[in-house]
């Protein structure tokens, strides 16, 4: 089918309020709608007046639509992202520090640049390269004593795992050969090598979606995590919670929290969220009826 022509007009922020007020969004506050769109955008705000939505085609809103509940679901978002933010760069740190350990004491400190560890070696070496232009990007001071000092290819892994960005620690891991101490790594965290990679890969998409600030809350995730057959910690009894929607993530981080942080209070920071924004609707988050009866999730409070 021939793509029509994108011609529809640039509107002015009074142009922008006025097509909402037509298409039926109600306004208790229109000055303050005005500076919020100077601000934030309407492309931006768009995304969360759809759920108010009637008619998405021809774009009418539902009767009670109006633009406070779409900012506030706007602000629910955001908070949802610090939130990931926050808890993935524990998970994070401590995949790092468990990584180096294990490998290491298994195949010595640099063992990164032993190609005979890794499955594929084209993956090894553009996984080594794209560390390489982030060694040469940093300024951190073990990096810049490191070069001064000693004439490596690269520092050993317990320097070199402080910067690369956790998509480069994800595929290191992914391409190691199966051994004991790949199988360290992912034990440590109660799950198998295969659904530990998946983890790994969706958080660091996760987290890159938030890095660039965009909608979380209710998004189909593009990259799917495993469902853990033999999970060595409480995890999800409902089989059927679909592996690709917030309630999923939401999860496995609160899960491998539980080893990381023991001491942790996530699930207090996402009841406080939701009671917060009680008109978020978490059936768009994958929220099952009966989440609050999941052992994971077992003191979670009537939201």
């Amino acid at each position: 089918m021939k793509k029509a022509i994108y011609t529809k007009p640039f509107l002015s922020y009074e142009e922008q309020i006025a097509l909402l007020k037509s298409r039926g969004m109600k306004f208790s506050d229109e000055a303050k709608a005005l500076h919020l769109l100077h601000h934030i955008s309407y492309y931006r705000f768009s995304v969360y007046w759809r759920p108010l939505l009637a008619d998405k085609e021809n774009v009418i809103f539902k009767s009670e639509a109006d633009f406070e509940t779409a900012f506030a679901l706007y602000k629910f978002d955001r908070e949802l992202r610090r939130l990931l933010l926050s808890e993935l760069e524990k998970i994070e740190i401590a995949v790092r520090s468990r990584m180096v350990h294990s490998i290491s004491t298994e195949h010595g400190s640099f063992w990164m640049e032993d190609e005979s560890l890794f499955a594929d070696s084209v993956k090894h070496q553009s996984t080594l390269a794209k560390i390489q232009e982030e060694l040469l990007r940093s300024d951190e001071e073990s990096i810049l004593s490191f070069k001064s000092a000693w004439n490596n290819p690269l520092p050993p892994s317990f320097i070199t795992l402080e910067i690369a960005s956790f998509g480069a620690l994800s595929r290191l891991y992914e391409n190691l050969q199966s051994d004991v101490a790949k199988r360290e790594v992912s034990q440590a965290f109660g799950l198998s090598d295969k659904v530990f990679i998946s983890w790994l890969h969706s958080f660091v998409y996760i987290r890159n979606v938030c890095a660039h600030h965009a909608r979380i809350w209710n998004r189909w995730l593009r990259i799917q995590p495993l469902f853990p057959r033999h999970a060595t910690h409480p995890w999800l009894t409902d089989k059927s919670a679909c592996n690709n929607r917030m309630y999923y993530v939401l999860s496995m981080i609160l899960y491998l929290l539980n080893t990381v942080n023991p001491g942790h209070s996530f699930k207090q920071k996402v009841e406080s969220l939701f009671m917060k924004y009680p008109n978020v609707d978490r059936r768009a988050m994958g929220f099952p009826v009966a989440w609050r009866s999941e052992t994971l999730w077992e003191k979670a409070s009537e939201i």
